[in-house]
């Protein structure tokens, strides 16, 4: 069936069409199934000094087969600024987390939504409710309309009827093309195919807007995107993959070392003036220029220029010479992380490096934990909740899966990558930026994030595919992968996706 979702949704919202004809046998197959539910309230918010009143629709959407048979529902949250806006003008956001199998909670309570939950800057664990929750002085709902996308398998979304989810939704493609399929609903249902568009993704989530091109973007009923935020961005997975025989990952990820060594004075940072920024320019040269080509040479580089590409790497990265040299000069994630502190007795975190924790032992060769992820899920969970229940309305007893309802993911993805082969939706979006020459891209970046490190971004980014480099932009913040966490950086973060917008809403 999964190669059918595709065709059989189009089928059904072809042209922002919703077919609605059903045969005798749909019918009963419904009869099971009950009807979509939707919750309808008002709220208001003061951003960057003005008072936003805005209409919520908060509810499920049901896909269906080309009989008419629903197959799955998804949970969105749809913001509506109050006033006489022309649609033609007024721009709708379509925000979705990651995972895969994240529900969007994240940058729905985190940054973009008109309330959210303030945790400590500096991390830490989240303690125990109650939790502040706040009015959000950086949400987008003054710029652009907001729609909150749950995919199938988080939050309350969920397979129908006798739908096998790993078969229609689990996927880099089925979850691409479901997501597609609820976009073009949307649009026909609140009449806004000709609202500027923009996508915003935050890591997987950049992989499914990466996906999305290939559906939203290509045949005969395009769906035309304006801008795409990409948040902690991973479009080809090899980038940043430090695995056994993929010497690319470890270059697109030791720039991200060099970030986390000289954070944490594990470098002389003396020898460049105390210049951060001078710092990882010069770490971005060495991992193209140096590093790289030494790492392609293998066993036949000449003894002399391993010796110097060692040193210059130890002076980058903040590790002994030794011990780059024991590794083949190739210092997985997992190593990295226990031995740049293991004198202290500690590892720095994989999605924030930035932060620390203790480790049972001196001599493991992986962490035990990430201490940058060690409790955020309760508080975002909690505020999620009480805010559906009691300021929204709505009333569904059953659980909300915040990550991890989704299992056997099916990675093979086609052009996009495949079996034994590394995901890359990047063609897609070079794609489409060839041929759409309004779609512009904004990459947001944590200098502290080993997840979805900074320059192996850069890299697949300024790739040839992407013809035009002058619609492409990449901010950075003093923060990791959820760079909203750190109080500094969602005030830059809230006003640079402010900008983007309202730069490229047509």
């Amino acid at each position: 069936m999964k190669h059918m979702i595709g065709a059989a949704l189009s089928a059904v919202l072809l042209a922002g069409g919703i077919a609605t004809a059903q045969d005798d046998t749909s019918a009963t197959a419904n009869a099971d199934i009950p009807e979509a539910q939707s919750w309808e309230s008002t709220g208001e918010v003061n951003v960057q000094g003005e008072r936003v009143r805005y209409r919520v629709v908060a509810g499920e959407t049901y896909l269906e087969d080309e009989e008419g048979t629903p197959t799955g529902s998804i949970f969105s949250t749809s913001y509506f600024r109050d006033g006489n806006f022309d649609p033609r003008e007024r721009p709708v956001a379509f925000i979705f987390n990651g995972g895969p199998g994240s529900a969007s909670l994240w940058l729905h309570m985190g940054v973009f939504g008109p309330q959210r939950v303030v945790l400590p800057s500096e991390g830490g664990d989240d303690g125990a409710a109650p939790f502040d929750v706040r009015d959000n002085p950086e949400s987008l709902i003054g710029v652009a309309d907001m729609v909150f996308i749950d995919p199938v398998g988080t939050g309350w979304s969920r397979a129908l009827g006798d739908t096998d989810p790993k078969e229609e939704f689990w996927g880099v493609e089925e979850d691409a093309a479901s997501v597609a399929a609820f976009i073009r609903r949307w649009l026909t249902e609140h009449r806004r195919w000709n609202s500027p568009k923009f996508i915003l993704g935050e890591s997987y989530g950049t992989t499914r807007a990466g996906a999305l091109m290939g559906q939203l973007e290509a045949g005969w009923n395009d769906v035309s995107i304006n801008g795409i935020v990409l948040i902690s961005t991973v479009l080809d997975f090899k980038m940043d993959a430090t695995d056994n025989g993929n010497d690319i990952g470890f270059v697109g990820i030791m720039p991200g070392y060099a970030a986390t060594a000289w954070h944490h004075n594990r470098v002389d940072r003396s020898a460049w003036n105390n210049d951060r920024e001078a710092f990882l320019n010069e770490a971005r040269d060495f991992a193209s220029d140096v590093y790289l080509p030494a790492l392609t040479r293998g066993n036949n580089i000449d003894p002399q220029r391993k010796d110097e590409v060692i040193a210059r790497l130890s002076d980058f990265i903040g590790l002994s010479e030794d011990y780059i040299r024991r590794a083949n000069m190739r210092v997985t994630l997992s190593n990295f992380r226990v031995e740049l502190l293991r004198d202290q007795g500690v590892s720095v975190g994989r999605f924030d490096s930035r932060f620390t924790g203790m480790e049972p032992d001196a001599i493991s060769d992986r962490p035990e934990g990430d201490p940058s992820g060690y409790g955020i899920d309760g508080a975002y969970t909690a505020a999620m909740l009480d805010y559906y229940t009691r300021e929204l309305g709505v009333d569904i007893q059953r659980p909300y899966t915040t990550l991890g309802g989704v299992r056997d993911w099916n990675w093979d993805a086609g052009q996009g990558g495949g079996r034994n082969s590394y995901v890359n939706v990047s063609p897609w979006l070079e794609r489409a930026m060839r041929q759409n020459q309004d779609l512009h891209v904004l990459a947001l970046n944590g200098l502290y994030d080993l997840a979805t490190p900074f320059y192996a971004t850069e890299l697949t980014l300024q790739r040839p595919g992407y013809s035009d480099p002058s619609r492409i932009e990449l901010e950075y913040y003093d923060a990791g992968h959820m760079m909203y966490l750190h109080q500094p950086s969602i005030e830059t973060m809230g006003e640079d996706v402010r900008s983007f917008i309202q730069a490229h809403d047509g």
